[in-house]
């Protein structure tokens, strides 16, 4: 009832001094004390956890900052900006020529900040007695070449390729890095019948269940339900294992940049937010999440 009267009285006297009425929360009787900023973050889900534990961790100490964090793929992030959709853009695979071309089209320009590092490890199931492999032999299992476990090692059964989706940029890494070897004159694909999973998690989970799987993932990712396989860049070559160590000095051959991409410099709020991630206190979440910091923490 009393809200009723309140609501009647602001109503009057707008009327009488022509004025449009003062926004009241009408349960506390008070005036907003402040406006809060929205960022908008899309992309990579590769990203997605730590983009959200870096939000919840600045949101706590910038409590007028809201920032707005959703995956996807870093296809779709990079979209978004060159629609104008979102203030920032995560990938972890670098932004193309012709995705350049397009933004800039629409009058966006893109900026891109190194976030974080990675590294795309190879996994199987932990019954798999496959301990390493070539960058070959992962080209000829994903291409189609070889497919069972005893032309490499293993037992004799199946194997079933796990990927992510085409939208990814770990999809997009893993084809030009690993099943092309760099060749950017090849135009090697996935087998048909490799299958594609929409997340990081869906990788993992299908190769702890599945003893003829193998699969791809980020460092980030991976968990003890699988086995992370060591990787060779040629047969006589050193077998390294991915680890931060080995992602720093360069030795794990499928390592990578993780970006942000805004439109043009960014200002205000958001140029604070991502000089915020290049702090010591960002860094640290990156190294507690399995990533590997670009600043040291």
């Amino acid at each position: 009832m009393k809200k009723g009267i309140y609501l009647t009285i602001l109503i009057i006297i707008s009327i009488i001094y022509g004025c449009k009425p003062i926004p009241i929360d009408l349960t506390t009787n008070h005036s907003p004390t402040h406006t809060e900023i929205y960022i908008e973050n899309k992309g990579s889900d590769t990203i997605v956890n730590l983009a959200l534990a870096w939000a919840e961790a600045y949101q706590s100490i910038h409590p007028e900052i809201r920032i707005s964090v959703t995956g996807g793929g870093s296809g779709t992030g990079i979209a978004a900006l060159i629609n104008n959709t979102v203030d920032i853009a995560n990938a972890s695979r670098r932004i193309k020529p012709e995705e350049i071309q397009n933004a800039q089209t629409n009058g966006i320009e893109p900026v891109e900040f190194v976030i974080a590092r990675d590294a795309i490890a190879v996994i199987v199931n932990p019954n798999n007695p496959v301990n390493q492999l070539t960058l070959e032999q992962i080209s000829d299992i994903y291409s189609g070449k070889i497919n069972n476990w005893k032309e490499v090692g293993g037992e004799d059964r199946p194997i079933v390729r796990l990927s992510r989706e085409t939208n990814s940029g770990t999809h997009v890494n893993f084809l030009e890095r690993v099943l092309r070897l760099g060749d950017k004159e090849s135009d090697l694909l996935f087998a048909k019948n490799t299958l594609l999973l929409p997340s990081s998690e869906g990788i993992i989970k299908e190769t702890s269940q599945n003893p003829n799987v193998i699969g791809y993932d980020g460092l980030g990712y991976i968990t003890d339900e699988v086995k992370v396989i060591a990787i060779a860049k040629h047969e006589n070559d050193e077998y390294i294992y991915p680890s931060a160590e080995t992602v720093i000095d360069g030795q794990y051959p499928i390592s990578r940049n993780l970006y942000m991409y805004t439109n043009g410099e960014p200002q205000g709020a958001i140029a604070d937010y991502l000089n915020w991630l290049l702090s010591t206190e960002a860094q640290e979440i990156v190294a507690e999440l399995g990533f590997v910091p670009v600043v040291n923490p």
